[in-house]
């Protein structure tokens, strides 16, 4: 299951996103896995989350991010929810690329496959997003 938050800056969705992971914490009884750019939700979110700073990465494509989210879940059997926060920042693109509508659709299928929930942020006007974006909303 893949839910995108989608809007422009200042539109709450790093706070939206934040309870979203505090939640999850409480709530699941797997893992619950934070890719962020940035160390910006590092004294927001609960110690228990673990935070991964993509900066540190290079991540040039979605190809190279689907390989380090199932490197993830790989090395990690017990991750139920992965928060994906600025999709677009961490993968240099724009919100309209054909790629973030198949990247969210590749996270589906593996989410499912798998049983893990994604929560994805895209800093974008949400009127620009494609009918194949619009369906994760």
């Amino acid at each position: 299951m893949v839910r995108v938050i989608m809007g422009v800056k200042g539109t709450g969705k790093t706070k939206q996103m934040i309870e979203l992971i505090n939640t999850a914490v409480q709530n699941e009884h797997g893992n619950v896995v934070c890719i962020e750019r940035g160390p910006k939700l590092t004294y927001d979110i609960n110690y228990k989350i673990r935070l991964v700073e993509a900066s540190h990465y290079d991540m040039k494509d979605y190809e190279f991010l689907k390989g380090f989210v199932s490197g993830l879940y790989a090395g990690n059997y017990d991750i139920t929810h992965v928060f994906i926060d600025s999709l677009t920042k961490i993968v240099p693109s724009e919100a309209t690329d054909l790629a973030v509508e198949e990247f969210l659709d590749w996270l589906n299928d593996f989410g499912e496959d798998n049983n893990i929930k994604f929560t994805v942020t895209i800093s974008a006007d949400s009127s620009l997003a494609s009918d194949g974006v619009k369906k994760y909303f």
